[in-house]
């Protein structure tokens, strides 16, 4: 590690710190410390050659596509992510103003301006209203569990297929009626598994679902594209400070690693790089996804991490949850809509469909957001989470292209409606750094479980704390899946190395 331009002004040479990951809570973690004049031998070693890890900007059709983070939830007072926004000028007035904070929405998505069923069927709105009535109430239900000594069922979804069987019992409607109810139904289950992150709510724990959190405000978006925040903070850092294209293949902690540049001189830690480099330090933070540390975890770590830890890691959820973008010539939807819901008829949150992959991936299609027309371009955002969306991925652009203008002209009941005329879509699963969205308490495990995975290593010696630290959404107990949780974990590391030194220095 080479000294950083203030290594003249410190009074004494400061400790080391390698930051592994430049998502938002390695930059938000770098540049605490940046800003301490204790740490001002610094690095961040990033996998990739950009900053911001799953927030990720792309320029295409005339705008900017999150293909990441899309949302500020909850966007107001306690939220750093909305404050970090205001204070680099990132939003607009009506996302700043007080009355956007002041909504209490409680997880409670807004209706779609229109809903298509998959035979071309029109789906009165009324009946959307009333069956997203009835699930956002039985989803309120599953919260209420947090601090029973036993729950009824183990998983969200068994409880919710629970208590459906017992409201269909004063359903009134005709059979037909009844079945179509049962089909929005499964779109509600649906796009819940696109907000946990998880292939099905029969995999997302009960009991510590209500530990989540959600802050008041009206979810917003960033005009200018979600990773203008990260470049913000990233610009805030001197150049030296971010490395890129620095996969990390080991972490070696325990140890007493030398460095030839300073003789006698020997570091609890040194990070070793795919490319063979290594990175001598006193403290690591390290902040990647869950998805990355169970698909490594036997080797990333030596000597290995204390059972318990890895546990934890391995029980811990973490699924897939992807955006697909169609561009068109023209729009087929009305000028005023924002959000087009789509049902598949003859689907059921009670019964489990295994058809062949290759034909149905598209029934855990949700629907579509309706993004703001920009020139000539026309966009739709469609959103698929679970096996079905990591199917997706290994598809071609012209078979994904293919099998959503099929849907869309069934949806529609227009045979003739013109094709997309170009797709664009994530794909979290097969990034090889990330392996996926973001995280859930699966079934198995528990709060207690992210609290461990947050827990400095190691945790056996008082003479050597701290070499370890780990941040990241899945390390936030209140807030996981989150930016603002993956915001708060890093700066959680930083005041903990800063609190350590501060210790230190004290006469």
């Amino acid at each position: 590690m080479q000294s950083s331009s203030r290594d003249a002004e410190a009074p004494y040479r400061g400790p080391r710190v390698l930051v592994v990951g430049g998502g938002i809570a390695g930059l938000g973690a770098a540049q605490r410390l940046y800003h301490h004049r204790a740490f001002s031998h610094l690095r961040v070693l990033e996998a990739t050659d950009r900053t911001g890890g799953r927030i990720r900007s792309e320029r295409n059709f005339g705008g900017v596509l999150d293909m990441g983070a899309h949302w500020i939830h909850g966007p107001s007072q306690g939220n750093p992510v909305f404050q970090l926004a205001i204070e680099y000028g990132l939003l607009g007035e009506k996302e700043m103003s007080e009355e956007n904070q002041l909504v209490e929405w409680g997880g409670h998505l807004g209706l779609p301006f229109v809903t298509f069923a998959s035979s071309g069927r029109s789906v009165s709105l009324e009946l959307v209203a009333d069956v997203a009535n009835v699930f956002y109430t039985l989803l309120d239900q599953t919260r209420e569990f947090l601090h029973v000594a036993q729950t009824p069922v183990p998983s969200v979804g068994e409880y919710l297929k629970q208590q459906v069987c017992e409201h269909m019992a004063s359903w009134t409607e005709d059979e037909d009626t009844k079945k179509l109810k049962l089909a929005i139904l499964n779109t509600f289950f649906n796009l819940e598994c696109c907000v946990s992150g998880a292939p099905s709510l029969d995999l997302v724990a009960l009991g510590p679902f209500g530990e989540y959190t959600m802050l008041p405000g009206l979810d917003c978006t960033f005009q200018g594209g979600y990773e203008g925040l990260t470049s913000c903070i990233a610009a805030s850092l001197p150049k030296d400070v971010l490395v890129f294209n620095k996969p990390v293949k080991t972490i070696h902690w325990k140890g007493s690693f030398l460095e030839e540049s300073l003789p006698g001189e020997t570091f609890p830690v040194s990070v070793e790089c795919e490319d063979g480099d290594r990175f001598p330090a006193h403290h690591v933070i390290l902040t990647v996804p869950l998805g990355f540390l169970k698909e490594h975890l036997d080797t990333f770590f030596w000597p290995p991490l204390p059972p318990e830890k890895a546990e934890a890691i391995r029980k811990m959820g973490f699924g897939t949850n992807n955006k697909i973008f169609l561009e068109f010539e023209e729009p087929f939807w009305e000028p005023d809509c924002q959000h087009i819901q789509v049902v598949w008829e003859g689907s059921s949150p009670l019964e489990d469909a295994k058809p062949e992959m290759r034909d149905a991936w598209v029934r855990k299609l949700v629907g579509f957001l309706v993004l703001p027309s920009s020139g000539s371009a026309h966009v739709l955002c469609g959103f698929i989470a679970g096996l079905e969306s990591e199917f997706m991925e290994t598809l071609s652009d012209e078979e994904v292209l293919q099998s959503l203008t099929q849907v869309l002209r069934k949806m529609t009941g227009n045979p003739q409606l013109p094709a997309p005329r170009s797709v664009l879509r994530s794909r979290w699963h097969s990034a090889p750094y990330t392996r996926g969205s973001y995280s859930y308490v699966a079934v198995g495990s528990t709060g207690d479980d992210i609290d461990l995975l947050a827990q400095p290593l190691p945790v056996d010696s008082m003479d050597a704390q701290l070499q370890i630290l780990f941040a990241g959404e899945a390390t936030h107990r209140t807030f996981y899946s989150t930016t603002h949780g993956a915001l708060l974990s890093g700066w959680r590391e930083a005041d903990r190395l800063i609190g350590l030194r501060d210790v230190v220095a004290e006469p």
